[in-house]
């Protein structure tokens, strides 16, 4: 344990502040005799560390800003996450860098855009969508776990990955947490769908399977002309030809038909780091083997410095919630799965708590991004509510799918029952725990986050961000510009989705918003809101009614420009070819097609 370079003891308490020298006193002793008594520490408590903290992260999925009670909600009851705020710093303007699973977490893992990775799409697949799929995050990539990695951290992930597992083979696993620089896995590689429950409704991939089927339709055209003129002498060929493109023309058929009957098996999968241990998996005892899985990763990892990055499957539909919580809130399953979802969060700090860790370990808490408001089931709404923020999931410019909860405690290290009102990003946990764990960020590319420890400690006033780019997928759909020296908080919206029906605030006949086509409208010039005085986006501003409407577009659009400069191209992952399911990259306990296992069946653990 580090001891503190400084000598002689304690000075006298003046105007609310200790002041004098440090005391010679193990570091972690002074931080945890301080923080007992909430005084803060003039020897450094509120400086740079020189200890490595402990570095917990908590992701929710689908959550939205106002489902939590420290951020307005007082009908879903979130106790442990509400303490969380109280003994830390509440983020208010905590933005995600997209506003779907897959793009979102690729920004949080690398700490830059999703376009930077080729993780943004620009068809209307923006999401991963198979374990057999070819896409994922590039193994070039450097994650904040392969920096704590190599400072000596252990590096957990446990929970939804959603970034890929192969690229060319069934178990080349190029895309897989542990090629990522995390030390172990245990979750889903891909996310939870409705079809992972026996009584749910099929997910909708009826995009994907339209495309499929137009394809099947022409492959089957080019047949029958092939052979139509084969009948009528028009081409010399022999049968051989239109036999070898039925055949191709059935096994492409087979391969995407197929694989819609059996999503249950090929998606809702468990891993344990490179193996599988339930195909398909069962929901009913899964929060309770996530949790016991971020426990056991506390308890083994306690006496080293360690990174544990718990991604809940909470609260994606189909919203699976556990006895103990069903018909709790007052707010349906989703309200339930929400207050499930706190009562892991508190278990997960008590055992923090319990292995006398508390005073060193950094804990996170944020949403990917916002709720999706057209997750419904008749009248019954499964998705989350974005409080007065207008749109939410999938909806790349609105601030209801991109504003999410943040919170940060250490005690000792920040200051408890603090607000903070500044613009930060999900991408700026990557240069702030590298920063805490003594790491260098890469040299070689641009990293878009940035360290938030000053502003989190209160040592400055302002976060570093000056613009921030709002995407949906690769398509550019608002920009904010936090003009520091005013206070205001512009942002400017050059593509909207068109509602559907319209005016009802989401796109309910679609199931999400689209990011361009006939599903948008293009803003010239963009529509501009000052958040600092309209948070909710009610009313845009025009030139008649704000006199620095001008001023403001010329200098977001110089800001375009050169964050544009900046992009390079990359490979796509989210690629047709790349999104669809392909049998041979498929992950199987057992032999393809006969992929099922149960290796959980006698360890699982009961909840409570």
């Amino acid at each position: 344990m580090e001891t503190s370079g400084s000598t002689p003891a304690f000075g006298a308490r003046k105007e609310g502040r200790w002041r004098g020298i440090c005391p010679p006193f193990p570091r972690l002793f002074t931080v945890t005799y301080l923080a007992l008594f909430g005084l803060p520490n003039a020897c450094g408590m509120f400086a740079i560390p020189d200890i490595k903290p402990n570095i917990v992260l908590m992701l929710a999925d689908d959550l939205g800003i106002g489902d939590i009670g420290c951020y307005g909600n007082s009908t879903i009851r979130t106790p442990n996450i509400d303490q969380l705020a109280k003994e830390g710093v509440k983020l208010t303007q905590h933005i995600a860098t997209a506003s779907l699973c897959t793009p979102s977490r690729a920004a949080f893992l690398t700490g830059r855009y999703p376009i930077r990775s080729g993780m943004a799409s620009s068809n209307a697949h923006r999401a991963l969508n198979w374990n057999a799929g070819s896409g994922g995050l590039p193994v070039n990539e450097t994650t904040f776990a392969k920096v704590l990695h190599q400072q000596g951290y252990a590096t957990g992930l446990v929970g939804k990955w959603h970034q890929g597992v192969n690229c060319d083979s069934a178990k080349d696993h190029c895309h897989h947490p542990l090629n990522h620089g995390f030390d172990y896995f245990y979750g889903m590689p891909l996310t939870l769908l409705n079809n992972c429950q026996d009584n749910k409704d099929s997910e909708p991939y009826a995009a994907l399977q339209t495309k499929l089927w137009f394809y099947t339709q022409l492959i089957a055209l080019a047949i029958l002309t092939v052979t139509t003129g084969k009948l009528i002498g028009l081409f010399s060929i022999t049968w051989k030809t239109p036999l070898f493109l039925a055949l191709l023309g059935f096994l492409f058929f087979l391969s995407w038909y197929s694989s819609y009957g059996f999503v249950r098996y090929w998606n809702c999968i468990l891993m344990r780091n490179h193996d599988i241990t339930e195909q398909p998996m069962k929901l009913e005892r899964t929060t309770s083997l996530i949790l016991r899985e971020a426990v056991s990763f506390i308890r083994s990892n306690k006496h080293r410095p360690f990174l544990l990055f718990v991604s809940f499957l909470h609260v994606h539909t189909p919203l699976f919630t556990t006895k103990r919580f069903i018909g709790k809130s007052q707010h349906g399953i989703y309200g339930d799965n929400v207050e499930e979802m706190d009562w892991v969060v508190g278990q997960i700090l008590d055992a923090i708590d319990k292995e006398g860790l508390r005073n060193n370990t950094l804990a996170y808490f944020a949403s990917d991004h916002g709720g999706q408001l057209e997750a419904q089931e008749g009248s019954i709404q499964l998705g989350g509510w974005n409080g007065i923020y207008k749109g939410g999931k999938g909806m790349g410019g609105w601030e209801g799918g991109i504003r999410v909860p943040g919170i940060f405690r250490w005690p000792g290290m920040l200051p408890a029952n603090t607000v903070v009102d500044e613009p930060t990003s999900l991408m700026d946990v990557y240069p702030t725990i590298t920063h805490l764990a003594g790491g260098i960020l890469p040299q070689d590319r641009i990293i878009d986050g940035k360290n938030l420890f000053p502003l989190l400690q209160q040592k400055v006033k302002h976060s570093e961000h000056d613009f921030m780019f709002h995407y949906c997928g690769s398509y550019l759909h608002a920009v904010r510009w936090h003009q520091k020296d005013t206070g205001a908080l512009w942002k400017a919206h050059y593509v909207t989705p068109i509602f559907h029906p319209k005016d009802a605030g989401a796109c309910y006949g679609k199931g999400l918003c689209p990011c361009y086509g006939e599903g948008v409208t293009h803003h010239d010039p963009p529509l501009l809101f000052d958040l600092s005085r309209d948070p909710s986006e009610a009313v845009s501003l025009s030139a008649q009614t704000e006199p620095m409407f001008h001023a403001v577009i010329k200098q977001i659009e110089k800001a375009v420009e050169e964050h544009r400069r900046t992009l390079t191209p990359v490979p796509q992952q989210m690629s047709f070819f790349n999104i669809i399911w392909k049998p041979w990259l498929q992950p199987c306990c057992g032999t393809f097609p006969l992929c099922w296992c149960d290796k959980e069946s006698t360890s699982s653990v009961p909840m409570g």
